[in-house]
């Protein structure tokens, strides 16, 4: 299990640098098949029964990627979870689970119509000078008024 994990950390910390070339490449390559061969401890342990995880299937693609796009630079695929509970997450929650396909993507659409007419509404200054806003600076210049 230590072999797995150091495996599993040396790929990690190797495909975060800021700079590839054939050796590092290597070593990458190194690592995942060291990984993917001292693994199979949690399955015969108990431990896990299967490993069909997307960030552990995604370390497949790691070294094609880098030669085709260059280094990460240490990119996490938490950005894509945290689009994914946007996206996915909350909508379903706000379903009532029947037909909840159409239900979400129809909350995503009313999103996203939401955000753009925000854009466009404060691009023409019309979110600017809320009664809020207004109220807030009369206060701020009776205050100044009062203070001289």
């Amino acid at each position: 299990m230590v072999r797995a994990m150091r495996a599993f950390l040396e790929f990690c910390y190797t495909a975060r640098r800021d700079i590839h070339d054939t050796k590092s490449l290597s070593a990458l390559q190194d690592a995942l098949n060291r990984f993917h061969h001292y693994r199979t401890i949690f399955q015969e342990c108990g431990v896990r029964s299967d490993f069909n995880l997307p960030r552990q299937h995604s370390m497949i693609h790691y070294l094609q990627l880098i030669r085709a796009f260059g280094a990460p630079n240490g990119l996490c695929s938490s950005i894509t979870e945290s689009k994914h509970i946007k996206a996915i997450k909350e909508p379903w929650r706000r379903s009532n689970r029947f037909d909840a396909l159409s239900q979400m993507l129809l909350t995503n659409q009313r999103l996203d119509k939401l955000a753009a007419s925000r854009v466009d509404f404060n691009s023409r200054g019309m979110l600017n000078g809320t009664c809020l806003f207004d109220v807030l600076r009369k206060l701020s210049e009776l205050s100044v008024a009062e203070s001289n």
